[in-house]
């Protein structure tokens, strides 16, 4: 089984965008099922300070978090993409089409002359046929 060059790369891109995102959930999970401690006092401004740290310690992980889940599934996206147009670029064995040529003449053929009446029949108003065309000039000159 031999890879080429771009389907190669395509994987080992999707593995390390897989890995990352395995990594970031599994951090997440560890962030998440650590101990919360609720601090309780009754000055205001002793109980902003102290949670100033913890709050500013969780926003930078949630951060952290976010940009390699991010990172991880853009990487997982473009190497689909990368493996997806590889795929479609493999050269297939072209399928040899039969054709059932038809004779030149009656390819064009005319209508028959039946076809042409029953047109002017239901179309009065089409522009006349050569022969009537013709006799109109001829009592157009004679007047």
């Amino acid at each position: 089984m031999k890879f080429e060059k771009t389907e190669l790369s395509g994987l080992v891109v999707l593995f390390v965008g897989v890995i990352l995102l395995a990594f970031t959930f599994f951090s997440a999970y560890g962030f998440l099922s650590g101990s919360l401690s609720v601090l309780a006092s009754t000055d205001l401004t002793e109980l902003f300070g102290n949670a100033m740290a913890p709050l500013i310690e969780a926003i930078i992980r949630i951060l952290y978090l976010g940009i390699m889940g991010w990172i991880g599934s853009i990487l997982t996206i473009r190497a689909v993409q990368l493996l997806k147009r590889e795929k479609e670029t493999v050269p297939t064995q072209p399928q040899v089409k039969s054709e059932i040529k038809q004779p030149a003449s009656s390819a064009k053929a005319e209508p028959k002359p039946e076809a042409k009446e029953s047109k002017k029949a239901e179309n009065p108003e089409r522009a006349p046929v050569p022969e009537q065309a013709i006799e109109l000039k001829e009592e157009a000159k004679a007047k």
